[in-house]
């Protein structure tokens, strides 16, 4: 057996450090009484000793055990008061994972064990539990990492199209993926899936979170599981279910391989809450190490957790340690694992400070100071509970923020909703009204209309109710209202003519996105005609509900995917879809021009704008220069058709039909002459251009 002797170490960096000799331990705990090093065999079952930290400074708990290495496993035992209501909640009694840890080790269960006080006691959680949960815990593993080997290459945000797919569901029924990658993050970077990437012309695949999670007890109660994974319990660590072998290895290696396909990664990060929930959650880490500091509490009543998650607890970026925790785990999954970005989840909570949301929040200054992460891609999920929280268009450069009113003015201008053209055409335009000051260019916003939360693209022409039975909260979970329509029959139909128009309803939402200023995403499956019968909360569905079917045979995907890739194309023929600033004719800077047209082929007037019942608008985007490109986008959002004239202009002798929603992909439309007077069919878009060579 090998003999560990521990001796004071170092108070940085916080978490463990591994040299020739040995490992440096480092935890942060403000108000503790003594922390204790438990260790453990190589399969995380058996205690084989336990050590007191020696040396406490700046908050700081440290010891550096002496002949420890690389793969040990470990956890803490946390000694301090357990008094709920001055918001201490330590009880030595629970083995923790090191907020710090690069790896975990075993498989958790739920077990009244983990909680600090007596289940069902008339005191709840003022009651103190004594029993060990150690043998039902994760324990945290030493690694020394590697940094990635092959370079980011970042794509300039103006030509980044942003794919965002979930890691299991993308693979998980692709049989062009080998069993044993399917569900995995070697699936994600297999070539299989390297060459649809590329057919469809994607730049940049967000995945939802990837930090170790768990899924919560009630959901483990009614044999369901967290699917998506917005309930982190370790910032540092690749979730364990994606993986076949080493952890850390395998994450960089997916990212390395897409990294060498020319493709970018950024992942979907959850700062704002963890898993240990509510006052009545387990006992997991932070919770045992340091409530107090860890999480918000509530001033007049410390006993409960401040909730503007809507998860039970508030992580406590106002405290230093805490925000550095955070910005150092951001920074190790740049520097170490490789990525080129963050989508945050509910990142309002983030940038608020004990008065509120504030752009010059010490985390949002951090950021924005900080060497590297001020480098990479930086995405807001701009709203939250808490008060204040809806805060689109509220963060500072250089962040983009998920753009929830691109969303729902372009649904309800394709759903046919009236009076819709000036917002419709504010939202084209990259939604300056939103994101134009204090110097935000059009990629602040990233436009979407489906994303993980809500309906796919499909269902959103399918379906007018939600149908969550399912998930087992008798439908009563998620959206009520989803901008959506079915088109005259309730989800799925034999009806030839309502499968069509739904086909052409979901390439004029594509055409939409991929036409307008800024930067578009793409919900992975949308492409491919995916469905969730229904289920507009599928968080909880680790199934066929949220897996992508990739078969060739099902409904619209030997259509979309063409499209797209149509769509992708023309966006990147025609670099003034995505200009690097807002266009506005009265620019003397821009080399680009915006002309809205009636379907006379005049421009707008302030009468047209304002016509109720008005649902055709013509998009003219044209270079400045005297031999420059123009692209003629025409979007009809009516049951009936009408006649278009096309605009007279000097520059342009003749247009080509390249993107017409109401002819199928099947036919050949591209460089088709348009005729002076054309026709639009019910519901459809029509994109001519004319492209001058130079």
């Amino acid at each position: 057996m090998i003999k560990y002797s521990v001796e004071p170490g170092r108070s940085y960096p916080l978490g463990t450090d591994v040299d020739e000799f040995g490992v440096n331990f480092s935890l942060f705990s403000a108000h503790a009484e003594k922390v204790e090093l438990c260790v453990f065999d190589e399969s995380g079952q058996k205690e084989l000793a336990r050590f007191v930290l020696p040396s406490y400074e700046h908050h700081v708990w440290h010891g550096y055990l002496k002949g420890a290495k690389a793969g040990l496993v470990y956890g803490y035992r946390v000694y301090g008061p357990y008094h709920p209501e001055a918001g201490h909640r330590f009880n030595h009694h629970k083995l923790l994972l090191d907020p710090y840890a690069r790896a975990l080790k075993g498989k958790f269960s739920w077990s009244d064990r983990h909680l600090g006080y007596q289940a069902g006691s008339p005191e709840q959680d003022l009651s103190f539990d004594d029993r060990d949960n150690a043998d039902v815990m994760l324990k945290s593993v030493v690694i020394d990492p590697t940094k990635p080997q092959i370079k980011r290459v970042p794509v300039p945000w103006q030509n980044t199209v942003i794919y965002e797919g979930h890691v299991k569901g993308l693979t998980q029924l692709n049989n062009k993926v080998p069993a044993e990658l399917q569900g995995s993050f070697l699936g994600i970077s297999h070539p299989a899936m390297i060459a649809h990437y590329r057919a469809i012309g994607i730049t940049t695949i967000e995945l939802l979170p990837v930090h170790q999670f768990l899924s919560e007890k009630f959901l483990d109660d009614k044999k369901l599981s967290n699917y998506w994974g917005y309930n982190s319990i370790s910032f540092f660590v690749p979730h364990s279910d994606y993986m076949n072998t080493e952890q850390v290895f395998e994450f960089q290696r997916m990212v390395d391989e897409l990294h060498q396909a020319g493709f970018e990664v950024l992942i979907d990060v959850v700062y704002n809450h963890t898993a240990e929930g509510n006052c009545l959650g387990p006992t997991l880490s932070f919770r045992g190490i340091d409530n107090k500091s860890y999480y918000r509490l509530n001033p007049s009543e410390q006993r409960y957790y401040i909730n503007d998650t809507g998860c039970g607890n508030t992580v406590n970026l106002s405290h230093p340690r805490v925000l550095q925790m955070v910005m150092d785990s951001l920074r190790y999954w740049v520097d170490i694992m490789g990525v080129d970005g963050f989508r945050f989840d509910l990142a309002t909570i983030l940038g608020r400070e004990p008065h509120g949301f504030d752009k010059h929040s010490g985390f949002l200054d951090a950021i924005l100071q900080d060497p590297l992460l001020s480098t990479v891609k930086l995405i807001a999920e701009p709203w939250d509970i808490g008060p204040g929280g809806y805060q689109l268009g509220g963060f500072p450069a250089p962040w983009s923020e998920w753009n929830d009113k691109y969303r729902d003015s372009i649904r309800r201008f394709w759903r046919g909703d009236n009076g819709l053209l000036p917002e419709f055409a504010r939202r084209i335009h990259g939604s300056s009204d939103v994101f134009e000051h204090s110097g935000r260019k059009p990629y602040a916003s990233v436009n979407f209309l489906t994303s993980h939360d809500g309906f796919t693209l499909r269902d959103l022409v399918s379906y007018e109710k939600r149908h969550n039975e399912p998930n087992g909260e008798n439908n009563r979970d998620g959206h009520s209202d989803n901008i959506s329509k079915n088109y005259g029959e309730e989800g799925e139909t034999e009806q030839a003519e309502i499968i069509a128009l739904r086909l052409r309803q979901i390439k004029n939402m594509l055409a939409t996105i991929m036409l307008s200023q800024g930067v578009p995403m793409i919900l992975a499956g949308d492409e491919i005609g995916r469905t969730q019968q229904g289920n507009n909360n599928a968080y909880c569905q680790d199934n066929e509900i949220n897996w992508l079917d990739w078969s060739e045979d099902a409904l619209y995907a030997d259509e979309l995917p063409t499209f797209l890739a149509a769509l992708t194309d023309l966006r990147k023929r025609f670099p003034i879809l995505s200009y690097d600033r807002f266009i506005h004719n009265n620019d003397p800077k821009s080399k680009v021009k915006i002309t809205w047209l009636h379907n006379t082929g005049h421009p707008m007037q302030k009468d047209n704008w304002h016509s109720h019942n008005t649902s055709t608008v013509g998009y003219l985007v044209q270079g400045t220069e005297r031999v420059s490109d123009s692209v003629l986008c025409i979007f009809h959002a009516s049951e009936f058709s009408t006649e278009f004239t096309l605009p007279e202009l000097d520059a342009v002798k003749s247009w080509d039909v390249v993107v017409d929603t109401s002819t199928s992909a099947k036919n050949e439309i591209a460089k088709l002459p348009a005729e002076r007077v054309i026709t639009l069919q019910p519901y459809s878009t029509t994109v001519l251009v004319n492209e001058k060579t130079q």
